[in-house]
């Protein structure tokens, strides 16, 4: 069996289909989706399938039934009629420079008006959308269908420029305010976005607009499971485990711990990023691919200025309505870390109705905490620099722990005085251990108390004790005095007690510490 054709960065259904690529088949969810309403509403994060689908949909209701030969949608008892379709993507443009909004919605107006012959033009964007849904149903005797794809870009990408936020929100709200006014016009409504619309007034005017994103119903409409996996792309994961020269399972457990883990409903199916998966396939390489194309920054800085601690974020805990809410005037940044897809559901309890969160993937974390360390330390994001994680990586396997805490004293001279403190010293240095890969933990609660931070390695294990204006004494008595590393008695791999302080003394301002070996 030859290698499946893989469609990366192709989001146009019909081209995917007459090219020959491998197809995952959702069409099986066009007839769900028509009977949920008018106006219908899906969050997913980026490039997790979102425009494939919509193009899906705008093949369907242009009635382009020799595309779904064989698929699913074929086989059901659906309306081929075809319809006029108007689709807005607002993945192409540049909104961070000041109207590039405006230049977007008239560009698109301005195609469609063309297109169907239309001089009886408003003469603001909303007024001129609402004209061309009218005028389009009425020239083409049917009702419009209307395609929105990533309808909250312009609003993400310009968090830090709160005016131009302000500017884009009313200029959102107005077009898509014409929306209930046209009902009658319209077919079918599809809405598509990383953020939910809950408590932004965007969609306030809409209220039939029906969310479908933690529907269990549509849990699995974008992204794969491991059996759509498995049926599609075996040819590609075997081919991948000869490149890697191990076996089929180790390969596919590979893929599992990089782009597996995703669940956007209380029940359905963990998902693999389709985006990753495809490009791993393709290159032969298990690398971060998704995190590549942009990790939002804001996300890290709010995580760091609210006084989240890393270690706390697998296993936060939230409930639905905390969920569904967009948060762009909030500090919190758990809403938006979840509709990004930076947070995934771990279970959900059904008694107390709440959702644990966690990371979903090591792919995440490695995009989401490289940046939140760079919030912390700057200088960790020189690529090849002294203070590149690779390098502390290489000291903790070889069991340099000298060298590792040499480079870290060095680092932490780059702290703002506000950020000297344990907590932060604590943050670093588990940051700085998950990203080299080892297993790490946080306060681990013991028979004694809980130590700062344990990291262990296929070699070694390496147990932290922080402090702040006290003494390396103190830090170290402290793991001694509380047996951290009795848990640890009948391991065969070498002990390391680390007992660091930051002092603020001005003749010997900086981080001290003291290293004792065990076994």
């Amino acid at each position: 069996m030859s290698e499946p054709r893989y469609p990366v960065g192709i989001q146009t259904f019909s081209k995917l289909i007459e090219d020959g690529y491998t197809y995952v088949d959702k069409t099986g969810f066009i007839k769900p989706l028509l009977s949920q309403g008018q106006f219908i509403f899906l969050s997913r994060p980026r490039r997790f399938g979102k425009s494939l689908m919509l193009s899906t949909l705008k093949a369907y209701f242009e009635g382009q039934r020799e595309l779904f030969k064989g698929l699913a949608a074929d086989r059901m008892d659906l309306d081929w009629t075809p319809s006029p379709v108007l689709r807005f993507d607002f993945n192409s443009e540049d909104f961070s420079v000041e109207n590039g909004l405006l230049s977007l919605l008239n560009r698109l107006l301005g195609e469609y008006e063309k297109q169907y012959d239309i001089s009886d033009v408003a003469d603001t964007i909303a007024g001129r959308f609402s004209l061309l849904i009218r005028n389009v149903a009425k020239s083409t005797g049917r009702k419009v269908v209307i395609l929105i794809d990533e309808y909250d870009k312009p609003l993400l990408e310009i968090q830090d420029n709160k005016e131009l936020l302000e500017k884009n929100l009313k200029m959102l709200k107005s077009f898509f305010g014409n929306l209930k006014s046209m009902d009658e016009y319209i077919r079918f409504a599809f809405i598509t976005g990383v953020a939910r619309f809950a408590k932004v007034s965007i969609f306030s005017d809409l209220n039939n607009l029906k969310d479908i994103s933690m529907d269990n119903t549509f849990a699995d409409i974008c992204g794969w499971t491991e059996n759509e996996l498995l049926d599609n792309f075996r040819p590609g994961i075997e081919a991948l485990s000869k490149e890697r020269e191990e076996s089929f399972e180790a390969t596919l457990t590979a893929l599992r711990s990089y782009y597996d883990g995703y669940l956007f409903a209380s029940r359905g199916s963990r998902l693999y990023n389709p985006f990753s998966i495809l490009n791993s396939l393709l290159s032969k390489e298990i690398e971060p691919y998704w995190y590549v194309t942009g990790t939002p920054t804001f996300l890290a800085r709010w995580v760091k200025e609210n006084g989240m601690n890393p270690e706390d974020i697998n296993g936060v805990m939230a409930a639905n309505e905390d969920l569904v809410s967009v948060g762009f005037d909030s500090l919190n940044p758990i809403p938006l870390m979840f509709q990004t897809g930076y947070l995934t559901i771990q279970s959900y309890d059904r008694e107390s109705q709440l959702y644990t969160l966690r990371l979903p993937n090591r792919e995440v974390e490695i995009g989401f905490y490289k940046n939140l360390l760079q919030q912390y330390v700057p200088a960790t994001g020189i690529l090849g620099g002294p203070f590149d994680f690779t390098r502390f990586k290489s000291e903790l396997v070889k069991g340099d722990i000298y060298g590792f805490m040499k480079r870290l004293a060095t680092l932490l001279k780059d702290l703002p005085g506000e950020d000297h403190r344990e907590s932060t010293y604590r943050a670093i240095t588990y940051l700085l251990a998950v990203l080299c890969g080892t297993q790490a933990i946080a306060e681990h609660d013991g028979y004694k108390g809980r130590s700062d931070i344990e990291v262990a390695t296929g070699r070694f294990i390496y147990l932290f004790e922080f402090k702040y204006n006290k003494s390396v004494a103190e830090a170290l008595g402290q793991i001694r005095d509380r047996d951290y590393a009795g848990r640890f008695a009948m391991e065969s791999r070498k002990i390391y007690l680390i007992g660091a302080n930051f002092n603020e003394r001005k003749d010997k301002r900086g981080l001290e510490y003291e290293i004792e070996e065990i076994g």
